[in-house]
């Protein structure tokens, strides 16, 4: 069965706007686990706008699942995720001062650069998966690399699956045909929602793993936590 991960930083983006410790990011994560989550993602970013450096310390003894950590693999964020340890690293190529991931990696052009990066989370035993979009070639390079797995961009899939969900899913099963292929598994994540991730689900084949923050966090303020990832992770079976 495809792994459900819940992305935190909203939790943690409500916290801050107070600067104290309401809510609880530590808190919440265990719950999610206890829930149902069958993971824990974070993203420190450098400015620390929601979830810090300090906050991974503290998560790590607790996750308890599978605890991946997002981001550019900047100085400061491979001594963070070397001294963590977490299951997973997934390398995106956001820039300091993005909102937002908005795309994947160039691969190619960034082929010796991430060789590196992978090789040396290999050799601390993290697994490691690289943020793309559908191109094939992309995800073949990616494989170059010696990631174990690649992520999928999928709000482009999440924007055209109101007007025609087959044709916004169609580069999606290319994508993930063509990385089992080349011996990597398969993530994805970015605007997945109740709406959209069962059809996404049903129609991706080697589907490892889906990562979702905000929309979950969104609509966990209207349904209950619990209740939310009951929804969730039926859209996965």
């Amino acid at each position: 069965m495809t792994q459900l991960s819940v992305n935190i930083n909203k939790v943690a983006t409500l916290r801050n706007a107070r600067g104290e410790n309401m809510p609880d990011v530590q808190l919440f994560a265990t719950e999610c686990e206890q829930l149902g989550a069958d993971g824990i993602t974070v993203h420190p970013r450098p400015d620390e706008r929601h979830i810090r450096y300090a906050d991974v310390y503290l998560l790590r003894p607790l996750v308890k699942t599978e605890f991946n950590i997002e981001g550019y693999p900047s100085p400061e964020f491979l001594d963070l995720v070397l001294k963590i340890k977490p299951e997973q690293v997934t390398l995106v190529p956001d820039a300091p001062g993005d909102l937002t991931s908005h795309e994947g990696w160039d691969v190619e052009a960034n082929k010796e650069f991430l060789t590196n990066i992978v090789d040396r989370l290999r050799d601390a035993g993290i697994r490691t998966s690289i943020f793309v979009g559908t191109d094939v070639d992309n995800i073949k390079a990616a494989a170059r690399t010696g990631a174990d797995r690649v992520e999928l961009y999928t709000k482009p899939y999440a924007d055209s699956y109101p007007v025609d969900p087959e044709a916004a899913v169609a580069p999606y099963v290319e994508a993930s045909r063509a990385a089992h292929s080349a011996g990597l598994g398969v993530n994805a994540g970015h605007d997945l929602n109740l709406s959209n991730l069962g059809f996404f689900y049903q129609n991706l084949p080697y589907l490892n793993e889906v990562s979702i923050g905000h929309s979950l966090i969104s609509d966990a303020l209207y349904l209950g936590l619990a209740e939310t990832i009951r929804r969730y992770k039926q859209c996965l079976r």
